[in-house]
């Protein structure tokens, strides 16, 4: 029968367990740095670009699934969109400082799957006779993208045409 005396140095033990963890963190790190600054290429397939599947004369169908998503690319670019027609639904919209020509149409985006919070998100958009239409109506729209100002350049919607309809199944848009 073999009997092992093992002693265990404390201070030598915590220093070993310090180094190991400072050795798993810097590996950590460095993955992280590496995907953030060199797998830029990640990145890009998840971008909208309206420009690369229209051409000007079409209509852009803006779903559910792509509205928030296409949203952000607008706003980030407004230039590269000008011109591009849009067609989507969403809800009237208004803040106290817009004219009678103006409104969001506007969708819900839930901050997380697990709550029942909500951002309204969407789009400013300008119609003649948009003061017909009362607030949480919702609408389908067809319009133009231009670019606005409120409180600096915007990209704005200009309606070509707008009615009334029912309320979708999935009222919600997700999270870009």
């Amino acid at each position: 029968m073999f009997i092992y005396n093992l002693k265990l140095n404390g201070n030598r033990l915590v220093k070993f367990l310090f180094i190991v963890m400072l050795l798993i963190i810097l590996v950590i790190f460095s993955i992280g740095i590496y995907n953030i600054f060199f797998k830029n290429e990640s990145r890009n397939n998840y971008e909208v670009k309206l420009t690369d599947t229209i051409k000007s004369n079409q209509i852009f169908e803006i779903t559910p699934e792509n509205y928030t998503n296409i949203l952000q690319t607008v706003t980030e670019d407004i230039d590269s969109y000008i011109g591009c027609k849009v067609h989507f639904t969403g809800y009237v919209y208004r803040l106290i400082d817009f004219s009678e020509k103006e409104f969001v149409l506007a969708r819900d985006m839930l901050i997380n799957e697990n709550s029942s919070q909500s951002l309204v998100v969407g789009f400013l958009c300008t119609y003649d006779t948009a003061y017909e239409f009362k607030d949480n109506t919702w609408v389908d729209i067809t319009g133009t993208i231009v670019k606005g100002e409120y409180y600096g350049d915007i990209a704005q919607i200009k309606v070509d045409n707008m009615f009334e309809c029912s309320e979708p199944e999935d009222k919600f848009v997700s999270v870009p």
